[in-house]
């Protein structure tokens, strides 16, 4: 999917083979090991074709084999997610500078690394939405709140199936913006067409949507995973939220997660527990505006809206001294 949307956006892409190392079993090991020389030499390819000034990594065991390959480059290290997961850990033993998203991931880098808080980058379109523009361009009204349900880019069938369990009954007091991802969307849509018409009028669901500014801009309370995403465009719109961390991958969304419900900014759920405090929990934080007031205004507290520029700052900063 990501490889669709930087193409879509214009941005010239070239894919590295590689796989993980970290956790996997003594029978795939040969293969990811494989792989992962593979991309060693394709990124010493990439960088002879190349020949950056800079380079910036993000994480993921694909950075591995560039990161060894372009050990005589400077390097911007960011990281997205509250903890790094084991390949950003070893990620930081190549950067020259480090930048964090918050100042509790100094906690689990090198001492002696240059790190510096920027927040996490947000683009500046998403900014452009105002409320009363994102209702209007989406058809909502003003009667009644909006409650908005996604699950990351694929979706999240937990989220999304609590939810239409307890659909009818929750679209007695809200409307509800529903991104449900391609996975689920043909059950989502059936469930959709057998709701009465006054119903279907408050229930906006989508697939997928581009414009997530308008979504996060309309809305009074999101339901969600909890990716490095949530740091960014949550703060940004001081959205509070129920956070639903992904139980099947490493801790970082739990983290990540447990980071905002501690400022006070979003109450936590697990995601076996969804099915049954859904229903209760959203018709209880709607019903509180003044504990909705205080999570929206602990949201907006840790947002950093210039992340992104500081960000580029830090690439500029280190290529400085690299100019051709």
């Amino acid at each position: 999917m990501e490889v669709a949307l930087v193409q879509r956006a214009g941005v010239p892409f070239t894919a590295i083979p590689s796989a993980g190392l970290h956790g996997v079993g003594i029978t795939q090991l040969p293969r990811n090991a494989l792989l992962s020389l593979r991309g060693l030499l394709a990124s010493q390819r990439i960088l002879k074709d190349f020949n950056p000034d800079v380079l910036m990594f993000t994480g993921g065991y694909v950075a591995a084999p560039m990161a060894l390959a372009a050990r005589h480059i400077p390097t911007l290290l960011y990281v997205p997610d509250i903890e790094p997961g084991w390949a950003l850990k070893f990620l930081a033993r190549f950067a020259d500078v480090i930048a964090v998203t918050a100042e509790e991931t100094r906690a689990y880098l090198p001492a002696r690394a240059k790190v510096i808080v920027t927040g996490y980058p947000t683009r500046v379109e998403l900014r452009e939405w105002t409320p009363e523009k994102a209702k209007n361009w989406l058809g909502l009204g003003n009667q009644f709140p909006t409650l908005l349900v996604y699950g990351g880019s694929r979706g999240a069938r937990t989220i999304n199936r609590s939810l239409l369990d307890c659909l009818p009954q929750l679209l007695e007091f809200c409307q509800i913006i529903h991104i449900s991802g391609e996975l689920d969307w043909k059950e989502v849509e059936a469930f959709r067409s057998s709701l009465p018409e006054i119903l279907q009028k408050r229930y906006h669901a989508f697939p997928y949507v581009h414009e997530m500014g308008a979504v996060l801009a309309s809305a009074d309370l999101a339901i969600t995973r909890a990716g490095a995403s949530i740091l960014g465009e949550l703060p940004l719109f001081g959205l509070p939220a129920i956070l639903v961390p992904y139980p099947y991958a490493w801790r970082y969304q739990k983290v990540n997660a447990a980071y905002l419900e501690r400022h006070g900014a979003a109450v936590v759920v697990e995601n076996e527990l969804l099915p049954r405090r859904l229903f209760p929990l959203v018709k209880v934080l709607l019903a509180d505006q003044q504990r909705l007031g205080q999570m929206r205004q602990a949201m907006q507290s840790l947002a950093r809206p210039q992340a992104a520029r500081e960000l580029a700052a830090l690439v500029r900063e280190l290529a400085g001294g690299q100019q051709r």
